[in-house]
């Protein structure tokens, strides 16, 4: 599937020969050139459960609007599994700020249930009993449904409750032309920025296993996870899982790294090669999926029997995207107007934060996926990506192991070492992002993650299992305690401000009533909307 036409002529490699350091020198000299400023936004997921640590049955909180429609809070692929969506800031503290505000309207909704604290989920029924998210009974909202009913039936319903928090990074629209200047390259500019954002994604393909290990926190699982099923994981008490030198088993193959997907690959060279396997991926039956049924006895039971239902359903750690339409799929958004952002998929819930993330891991994020812009980023064949997912899953299981080796290029490397090389790297970006923002701060994010890689013991994931061998119960029972602690947090700060719950408010209302239109509007029946959807 993997598709290589690009060439050394295009826009997208120009001057790839000149190094990091010499991008670098060049954006420090030209004082005009403003890193700082770049968009961030967050999307945090995490499941509604009763107050005993069950997986929450009933439906979305009336309070919280419409799922299909609220801007700032919806479901992912239960309707116990909540998503929360951040504008573009700006500022770290903003996207943070405005995180911690929908947390405490949500809270105010949700009638003595908690927020589970963990990326891995809490005590989960019997699959066919996790609800799937309901939109309602427009053609938009039945599609919804039913894709996630497929997803149920391809993956397992308990995979999909596995929660993450995902950043979404801009660069400033200022920067584009003026870096196109510096590289000498005369061609369009969107197409400069689309060609310079997929390097980007080349390059967090290849780099991005220091994100599970500086972040990582889910080294254990609750034994519920797996229904019957044994896995070949040692145990810490009679209910948890846990892998002594993991960090992210949410990104391993256990998680969304599994086997299903890891046939797909889909090339992320340029724009035209990634549409065109997307394209490929979702129009190519699979054998195992005609198996289930597309429409049986009348009823959906998935959108379609290809390979991926839609260009969503690819999990990777990185995707590059633009701003959708109503209606409009991610890859014709993509031909439309090009590379408008990069969506960061690999980061668990910080189990230790009430929001899920802080701002530290924002500043160096965004640092480090500046400095995956400015290095070389070759294109990546087939065996490239593949170095890329053995990194990801050896990271995921066994990174803090002191016998792990990442590979680089082919050859085994240490990977302190390597991650030391990246951080020296990372810590100029940074310098250069604290000129415009003034102070330090994103330097003492890189500095913060230093320490990390020196003392693996200091990682979330370790500290995670250090307070399961301490405690005198296991996985479950810490995530519920905690749990709990956010809850209590969120109701003891500083309450919402009568604008901003009047805020949320109104945009839970709006929703209803936007939700009603659309499902007013609707024309034409199911069958020919996903016809005309599938034919753009």
């Amino acid at each position: 599937m993997l598709q290589q036409r690009a060439t050394i002529g295009d826009s997208a490699l120009v001057n790839v020969s000149q190094g990091f350091e010499e991008r670098l020198g060049k954006l420090v000299a030209a004082n005009g050139i403003r890193l700082a400023g770049g968009r961030k936004g967050v999307e945090k997921e995490a499941l509604r459960v009763h107050q005993d640590g069950r997986l929450a049955q009933t439906g979305h909180p009336g309070g919280l609007g419409s799922a299909l429609c609220n801007r700032y809070i919806t479901t992912d692929f239960s309707e116990a599994l909540l998503e929360f969506v951040t504008p573009a800031y700006e500022h770290t503290w903003e996207a943070l700020r405005f995180l911690c505000d929908i947390h405490q309207f949500t809270y105010q909704q949700l009638d003595n249930e908690l927020l589970w604290a963990a990326s891995m989920p809490c005590r989960l029924p019997d699959d066919p009993d996790i609800p799937l998210a309901r939109y309602g009974d427009s053609n938009v909202g039945q599609m919804k449904t039913v894709y996630r009913r497929g997803l149920g039936l391809r993956y397992g319903r308990s995979m999909q409750t596995i929660s993450g928090v995902h950043f979404n990074y801009s660069l400033p629209e200022s920067f584009w032309p003026h870096y196109q200047q510096l590289l000498g390259d005369a061609g369009p500019v969107d197409e400069f920025r689309s060609g310079q954002y997929f390097a980007l994604v080349r390059n967090f393909r290849r780099f991005g296993w220091i994100i599970l290990y500086l972040f990582g926190s889910s080294p254990a699982i609750c034994r519920c996870f797996s229904g019957d099923e044994e896995l070949d994981m040692p145990s810490l008490d009679d209910g948890t899982w846990f892998e002594p030198y993991g960090t992210s088993l949410r990104m391993s193959d256990l998680g969304y790294s599994n086997q299903n997907q890891s046939r797909i690959n889909i090339s992320l060279n340029d724009l035209d090669n990634y549409v065109h396997d997307l394209a490929a991926a979702t129009h190519t039956p699979e054998p195992a999926y005609e198996k289930i049924g597309v429409k049986v006895d009348g009823a959906y039971r998935q959108l379609n029997a290809n390979r991926l239902q839609i260009e969503n359903e690819y999990y990777s750690s990185v995707r590059p995207k633009r701003v959708a339409r109503s209606g409009e799929r991610p890859t014709a958004a993509l031909q439309r107007g090009g590379v408008e952002y990069v969506e960061i998929r690999s980061l668990d819930v910080n189990i230790a934060d009430p929001c899920g993330i802080n701002q530290n891991t924002m500043r160096f994020i965004e640092a480090f996926l500046v400095y995956c812009l400015l290095e070389d980023s070759p294109l990546l064949d087939e065996a490239g990506l593949e170095e890329t997912k053995r990194n990801q899953a050896g990271t995921a299981k066994r990174g803090r192991d002191p016998g792990f080796r990442v590979l680089r290029n082919g050859s085994d490397s240490s990977l302190a070492q390597w991650a030391g090389e990246m951080l020296d790297k990372v810590s100029g970006v940074a310098a250069l992002i604290d000129r415009g923002e003034g102070g330090d701060s994103y330097e003492q994010s890189v500095r913060q993650m230093r320490k990390l890689v020196k003392d693996p013991d200091a990682t979330p994931s370790a500290r995670l299992l250090d307070d399961l061998r301490r405690g005198s119960g296991g996985f479950f029972e810490y995530a519920l305690e905690i749990s709990q602690k956010h809850r209590d947090y969120f109701a003891n700060i500083t309450p919402l401000s009568p604008e901003h719950h009047a805020e949320f408010a109104d945009e839970a209302s709006r929703s209803v009533g936007q939700q009603l239109e659309i499902e007013a509007s609707d024309a034409i029946g199911f069958d020919e909307y996903l016809a005309n959807y599938f034919s753009q």
